[in-house]
């Protein structure tokens, strides 16, 4: 269960599921209410999670989520664009703000600058770490292009709605590895083995 001024979609779902190894320290960037850090700990044991959020109200409804979900978290109000920290991850994951729109009544980030966002998250990954994030297909450009600068070993997978082009895309990428892009077959974004039985994605493209 995961209540707070922001109700969390199947995007935090679906990140949570494309983490494709077990990493022992995790960043999650604009953790908004903790949707995916707790999706995410909820697959897999032993994480050390680090949330980080601009937005105080934000936090506050993070930290009684992770409460009532036995969850812990070292907590941080800060704005990821000008955060002051040497410490790496060996994941950093994001849902960043990459609507368009007016700013939110409860502070957070909106209309990012996801070149900007990107480069930040990736600093904050260890060498040989893993940066992942979801964003909306018409976004996935930006993103893209800073990955492609700094990483390698790059994964994309499209998600499907009813459409026939791509609602959001998937990426990761890690850090220091040689330049390779894997792109995989789209998926559809009400996929009942994701959202409902809690089945890692690399446990489906495996089948395909």
């Amino acid at each position: 269960m995961i209540s707070g001024p922001y109700n969390p979609t199947s995007d935090a779902v679906w990140l949570a599921a494309f983490v494709d190894t077990h990493p022992k320290t995790v960043l999650d960037v604009g953790t908004g209410t903790g949707a995916v850090a707790l999706c995410l700990m909820a697959r897999l044991d032993g994480i050390d999670m680090t949330a980080i959020d601009v937005s105080d109200e934000m936090l506050a409804a993070a930290k009684e989520n992770f409460k009532q979900n036995d969850k812990t978290a070292n907590f941080i109000n800060a704005d990821i664009l000008s955060w002051r920290t040497n410490k790496t991850f060996d994941l950093v994951i994001t849902n960043p703000p990459y609507f368009r729109g007016m700013p939110a009544a409860h502070n957070a980030h909106h209309n990012a600058d996801l070149t900007l966002w990107t480069r930040k998250c990736i600093a904050r990954t260890r060498p040989n770490g893993t940066f992942a994030t979801i964003v909306d297909a018409a976004a996935a450009s930006p993103v893209i292009a800073e990955m492609s600068a700094h990483c390698g070993d790059i994964k994309i997978l499209p998600l499907f709605s009813n459409k026939n082009t791509a609602e959001r895309v998937l990426l990761s990428a890690r850090v220091g590895r040689a330049p390779h892009t894997t792109i995989f077959s789209g998926l559809p974004m009400n996929c009942d083995t994701i959202l409902r039985d809690g089945l890692a994605i690399q446990d489906i493209v495996q089948r395909m």
